[in-house]
């Protein structure tokens, strides 16, 4: 895939690619032990600037909120983010790379047992700020109150301190609290699929969105994205099927 000169400049119009990086999601990024950003988005961002010729720069946040008004902003120029509606309004998402599942989490004594006796009047969810599953919840549940941790790691602890019902996020940050917790459990099944995928700000042009969108697509056929979860050692999550361009 060859980039035009005007393209380049759409994505990277400092010279250097901005990759907004959200350590909120511990299924796409993280960090090692000298505290440096490591992960399949990190991996993704990498190899996208070496397609496009320029250095790389992540610009990394705790949370998805901050990382999407990072790249709304202009303060980044491509960003990894859960598809939402509300998170299309100035930035174009290319399709999916992966698919991550959305669960609850409860205390071992809890009556609820089936994901559908969640949402009713009296019970209390908690979610992380701003994240694709506190913008899911906020348009699905009708009856039960949505209460707000400041980021997606920070939901179990936050759950416990407030006695609340219900915590909601990534299968697998969950379930690794209460591994570490203990006395909880997870509600069978999932309440959502979350699409994962790059964008980029609108204004950026066609040109660039297309390219972006390609690179996608070449790295989910390829087995890239496939040998970076693996490599990572990452469970529960699969790659997006191909997307026609």
């Amino acid at each position: 895939m060859t980039v035009s000169a005007e393209t380049l400049r759409a994505l990277a119009p400092q010279g250097v690619l901005r990759a907004s990086i959200n350590l909120g999601n511990p299924i796409l990024a993280g960090v090692d032990a000298q505290g440096a950003p490591k992960g399949v988005s990190i991996d993704l961002a990498r190899a996208f600037a070496q397609r496009l010729g320029v250095g790389l720069e992540l610009v990394v946040f705790d949370a998805a909120g901050k990382s999407v008004e990072a790249v709304r902003g202009e303060q980044a120029d491509i960003g990894f983010f859960a598809i939402d509606p509300l998170r299309g309004e100035g930035i174009a998402f290319t399709a999916p790379y992966v698919l991550i599942e959305g669960s609850y989490l409860v205390r071992a004594d809890s009556p609820l047992q089936t994901n559908d006796e969640v949402d009713q009047s009296g019970r209390t969810v908690t979610v992380g700020k701003g994240s694709a599953y506190d913008l899911f919840l906020s348009r699905e549940l009708k009856h039960a109150t949505i209460e707000r941790a400041p980021t997606s790691p920070a939901v179990v602890d936050t759950f416990l301190t407030h006695g609340h019902d219900v915590a909601a996020g990534v299968k697998q940050q969950l379930k690794a609290d209460a591994q570490r917790l203990g006395g909880l459990r997870l509600l069978p099944g999932r309440f959502m699929v979350i699409q994962q995928a790059m964008g980029t700000p609108k204004g950026r042009g066609a040109a660039a969105q297309a390219a972006l969108a390609q690179f996608v697509e070449d790295m989910k056929a390829s087995g890239f994205v496939a040998e970076a979860l693996a490599r990572h050692g990452i469970q529960g999550a699969s790659v997006a099927p191909a997307a026609a361009l």
